[in-house]
């Protein structure tokens, strides 16, 4: 069991939760994550990066968006609820070093499980760059946290209405024009704008790490389950990730063994809102 210390709302489908989880928040590196069930009969397991972790309060930090049922059900919990099953770190950590200019690329929720490996990054000595992005102004989280890392900060919205109107790989293109270019990039977001980030940085021979998060069930290998394609092998994002060569990885198979899965994910969604909605009604 997991108690659930603070939540907060962070945008109108985003939440943090700061979790009880002491022996987790010891271990954990830069880079890894958790796996939680929110009922321990029924639903899912859940991959979620660890965006921060305090040792003192024995805690971790969680943040994510309400997109399926298990997510519904997650946000719908509140300070003191528990949540039954937590297993991690799991997954490889970033690989840390002083690399020289790192620039780090978010986008959307991506942004949370950046916010760590570019905190690193900076402890390492490392001069970073970070490009944030979301479709509008109030889709964008963890601005504060990750201006003060920052060497260089950059905001885009899809729409202008914040920032740069521009797709995070514009700034990302200009600065591997630069001479010097940067020596590392890294890309966390949707798998559509990981994809591109990769192919943005390809032709200036910019090493591109992005964090991949798949559908997982057991998080040790065993089911398969999470299995992408790089390069010439079959990989495993819970053990063998979750950061792979953006250059190597095949996004157009990932993204369609993830859709494949959509409609099952929207029924169960759906009735999971009527469910709560029946459940107001009967206590009114």
């Amino acid at each position: 069991m997991s108690k659930i210390l603070h939540k907060k709302k962070l945008s109108e489908s985003v939440y943090l939760m700061r979790l009880d989880a002491p022996l987790i928040a010891e271990e954990r590196q830069a880079g890894q994550f958790i796996i939680l069930q929110v009922n321990e009969d029924l639903g899912e397991r859940i991959p979620l990066t660890i965006a921060d972790a305090d040792i003192e309060e024995g805690s971790i930090t969680i943040i994510f968006q309400v997109v399926g049922k298990s997510t519904t059900l997650l946000a719908a919990l509140n300070e003191g609820d528990e949540i039954p099953v937590l297993v991690g770190p799991l997954g490889k950590p970033t690989h840390i070093d002083n690399f020289g200019t790192v620039v780090c690329v978010g986008g959307g929720i991506g942004v949370a499980p950046l916010h760590p490996i570019a905190q690193a990054m900076k402890q390492a000595g490392n001069k970073v760059t970070i490009i944030i992005g979301a479709r509008n102004k109030d889709l964008l989280i963890l601005e504060d946290e990750m201006k003060k890392i920052a060497d260089e900060f950059i905001v885009c919205t899809d729409d202008g209405s914040y920032g740069r109107k521009a797709l995070v790989t514009e700034p990302l293109k200009e600065l591997c024009e630069l001479t010097p270019k940067p020596d590392m990039a890294i890309a966390i977001g949707p798998p559509v704008m990981m994809k591109f980030c990769a192919e943005t940085t390809r032709p200036y021979d910019v090493h591109t790490l992005v964090s991949l998060n798949t559908i997982m069930v057991d998080g040790t290998g065993m089911c398969g389950g999470c299995r992408v394609n790089v390069g010439d092998d079959i990989k495993f994002v819970c053990v063998d990730g979750p950061e792979f060569d953006g250059h190597q990885v095949d996004f157009d198979n990932m993204i369609s063994r993830l859709n494949s899965y959509r409609d099952i994910e929207t029924t169960s969604h759906d009735c999971e809102l009527d469910k709560q909605v029946k459940d107001l009604e009967a206590a009114q």
